[in-house]
């Protein structure tokens, strides 16, 4: 440890819910995932619920808002429906994603810039329901200004180019995230950070000083076939403190 603050965890489910829905019926179940999740030392859990349904589906909310006693993070859409669905159901958090139909899963961040004016009121109603709201965006000044306007008090730096890029390209990555980190801090929004995380990838991220949560899903699942749930995600926590 290095003497900064301890980073959250935050293990996203999802994928638990697409080996379910690949056959059908009620195996394996994410609100299981969940709780061993915490049980493991998950700081909490992150769903997203996609306007078709194709892993988290409605009744996994109300049985993860019934279940956790960590909190719950809704990512969603900015559509008129998952709005409803987070002010009736009212999460610990829900962080505002991009949704394409095609896509396999979200590639890239949402534009808060350009899309400003759409996404005003709706931040505002969350506020206003005391959802800390978050957006997850590509570490970009411009995108983290727009989140400053919007009075969104959380953002997740998209990390997937950083991921999935090598060499030069990885390490300039790594500054972009850096930097961003380190402006949205100074204007008092709270940084996370999340996409593509890895054993092999994630400690120069955790070492971020100003990061104070990554939420990382696909590859702790994937990891649980062959290590188990509780050992994939122990095993994140310990490279996660050894980077602070």
């Amino acid at each position: 440890m290095n003497g900064t603050s301890p980073l959250r965890l935050g293990v996203n489910i999802d994928h638990v819910a697409t080996i379910r829905n690949a056959r059908g019926g009620d195996h394996p179940q994410p609100v299981r995932a969940a709780t061993m999740a915490a049980e493991a030392g998950a700081d909490g859990i992150t769903a997203h619920l996609r306007e078709d349904r194709r892993h988290i589906r409605d009744d996994d909310l109300l049985e993860l808002m019934k279940t956790l006693s960590i909190p719950l993070n809704l990512e969603m859409a900015a559509t008129d429906e998952m709005l409803d669905i987070a002010l009736r159901h009212k999460p610990h958090a829900a962080c505002i994603v991009p949704e394409k139909r095609e896509e396999r899963t979200t590639e890239g961040g949402l534009d808060a810039a350009g899309q400003h004016n759409r996404l005003k009121d709706f931040v505002g109603q969350l506020r206003d329901a005391n959802i800390r709201v978050s957006l997850f965006i590509e570490p970009d000044p411009r995108q983290i200004e727009a989140a400053i306007h919007l009075g969104a008090p959380v953002v997740e730096f998209h990390t997937g180019h950083y991921a999935h890029a090598s060499g030069a390209e990885r390490e300039k990555e790594l500054r972009r995230i850096s930097d961003a980190a380190a402006l949205a801090a100074k204007n008092g929004i709270e940084p996370h950070a999340g996409h593509g995380l890895t054993f092999d990838n994630v400690i120069p991220i955790a070492a971020i000083p100003q990061l104070v949560e990554l939420n990382i899903g696909h590859f702790l699942i994937g990891e649980a076939i062959f290590g188990g749930l509780t050992g994939s995600i122990q095993q994140m926590r310990a490279l996660m403190n050894e980077a602070r």
